[in-house]
């Protein structure tokens, strides 16, 4: 996948590419001035510049100072729908990229003080360590060609959603509650697999594939998943038999939940078990060179394990391990719940996608001003980066395209 850069914008084509492309996404906000704000402030994310923060925005777009304070009440307090934005947006970018997966994820946003909403001292992957800053959960279609960010959310740890002084400072809505981030990722999914984008498998990382109530909520939606998960998560191996016990006793209500005949293990134990002779080499993505990169993997029909002495789970996955040649044990487990007979090439693949979402963010923030935001506001946050996916989809498109008008 090719980088995605921000531009000079030094020809007068490619402005009017840009200007056709926002107006298409953004018109649905009711009023003239709202859109005349989005233009600006994407074309100001688009172009050239150090800082995609509001006031040095205007000022490289030779802006009167005067609409500084209409653009800044646009992005914190204009009540326009930031969803509907980035659902015009992945609908017309989503189906140019060939998309193969949705990678679902969270980003750090270092921040300084105490007001921004959600802020905290918090574990950021982005920092590496623990650090002030917010997270946000989004999730993204990954393509041949490309990415589509397909939502956003803003994560509000439990102390924020109890303090009702900062809440009201950040403009936070009282319909607002405590989510976890796996919470906020499903909502994410399930939004946007109501819009008319191509469907994918979700990838995720061990914070979602742990989290085994995404994994129930996605399989009950009828999405299919590629999730990460650590060795410690327990299955049923195969050969599990569940079968209602005999009765033993002539009195009593007669016994009707079926049982395993064995219980359920850790994947790690399972998977040494079996050992690294049932591992068979795979290609998992191309190389500079053209050749395909292989690894070794470990394919094991299980059954999820999870809940089931209550009755539930039990369904059908399939267990993936990566097990390197001479290593002592796998290096990385997934859990999937694709037909076991789905091509051994496609589930590696899949299993090593996650990373373009990295790359995703890498873009988001460094070119286009994703972590750029100053303002203070819960709905400034969600606009901001709705704007941003709206750049991110105009980029996307003129890199595929160039010369290709950007009307829906």
């Amino acid at each position: 996948m090719e980088a995605v850069f921000a531009l000079e914008m030094p020809a007068v084509e490619t402005r009017e590419r840009l200007v056709g492309f926002v107006d298409a996404i953004v018109s649905g906000l009711p009023h003239v001035r709202q859109r005349e704000n989005a233009q600006l402030y994407v074309r100001g994310l688009v172009e050239e510049g150090p800082r995609k923060s509001l006031q040095p925005t205007l000022f490289r777009l030779e802006q009167p100072s005067a609409r500084y304070e209409s653009v800044q009440q646009f992005l914190a307090d204009s009540p326009w729908d930031s969803v509907g934005v980035v659902r015009r947006c992945a609908e017309r970018v989503a189906p140019e990229i060939g998309v193969t997966a949705w990678v679902l994820d969270d980003t750090g946003f270092p921040k300084q003080g105490k007001h921004s909403p959600g802020v905290k001292r918090q574990y950021s992957g982005t920092l590496g360590k623990i650090g002030n800053c917010q997270i946000g959960v989004s999730v993204h279609a990954v393509g041949e060609r490309g990415t589509a960010p397909l939502g956003w959310a803003l994560y509000l740890p439990e102390e924020w959603c109890e303090d009702a002084e900062r809440r009201a400072r950040a403009k936070i809505p009282g319909s607002v509650g405590f989510k976890t981030k796996p919470e906020l990722g499903v909502e994410l999914v399930e939004q946007a697999a109501g819009w008319d984008v191509p469907t994918a498998p979700v990838l995720g990382d061990e914070a979602y594939g742990d989290n085994t109530a995404l994994r129930d909520r996605l399989d009950g939606a009828g999405s299919t998943y590629v999730l990460a998960v650590g060795a410690a998560t327990k299955v049923f191996s195969p050969g599990t038999v569940f079968a209602v016990p005999a009765q033993a006793a002539t009195t009593g209500r007669p016994k009707s939940r079926q049982r395993p005949d064995r219980e359920p293990e850790t994947i790690g134990a399972l998977v040494a078990r079996l050992g690294s002779d049932q591992a068979r080499t795979v290609a998992f993505r191309d190389g500079p060179d053209g050749h395909p990169v292989t690894s070794r993997f470990v394919f094991v029909p299980v059954r999820a394990a999870h809940d089931w002495r209550e009755g539930r789970s039990r369904r059908e996955e399939l267990l993936i391990a990566e097990w390197l040649e001479g290593a002592d044990e796998p290096v990385d487990y997934w859990i999937t719940n694709l037909p076991v007979d789905t091509d051994p090439e496609r589930l590696a693949r899949l299993c090593r996608l996650r990373w373009k979402i990295e790359l995703d963010y890498k873009q988001l923030k460094g070119e286009l001003g994703l972590d750029h935001y100053e303002g203070r506001s819960w709905i400034g946050w969600h606009h901001h980066t709705a704007l941003v996916t709206v750049a991110h989809g105009f980029l996307t498109l003129e890199r595929l395209c160039p010369r290709a008008p950007r009307l829906a």
